[in-house]
């Protein structure tokens, strides 16, 4: 009988517990990183948003770029986009909707988690994508922070 008396403070627990995780996971810096053995070591904003939003389908350098989205974290998805063009992820799906329609550009590659883009950043050199800080790796490099 003592657990159902004390069962909403243990809800009220794991609730709080839980939206400190997502606070810290929404206060964490973005960057943007690729392979480590690709030749960029750094990109400019303009540069990224070029990339991100169908401009170029290169890197400064010239060689392919694939840059990617993250399907599942719409969180890290929305939060990056606000940074890098300043417009919720609702007017980039817009945005995106329009541009595919008219089969002129490509948009970015998707994978679903962020581990998917770990696997995909390690076996591919073109690839371009957007991670917390705290889960960047051996096999990426950070080619652009934002502030």
């Amino acid at each position: 009988m003592k657990l159902f008396k004390r069962f909403p403070i243990i809800i009220a627990l794991v609730l709080l517990a839980q939206s400190f995780a997502f606070m810290a996971q929404a206060q964490e810096k973005i960057v943007v990183v690729t392979n480590f053995n690709n030749d960029v070591q750094v990109l400019d904003k303009k540069g990224l948003i070029d990339l991100f939003m169908g401009k170029y389908s290169a890197f400064p350098n010239g060689k392919e770029a694939t840059p990617i989205d993250v399907e599942l974290d719409s969180e890290l998805k929305s939060q990056f986009y606000k940074s890098l063009v300043g417009l919720p992820l609702a007017r980039v799906n817009a945005y995106w909707s329009r541009l595919k329609f008219s089969g002129r550009v490509k948009p970015p590659a998707v994978e679903q988690t962020l581990d998917d883009i770990k696997q995909r950043l390690e076996q591919d050199e073109s690839a371009l994508a957007y991670v917390y800080e705290s889960t960047v790796t051996y096999s990426m490099k950070v080619v652009y922070r934002f502030d």
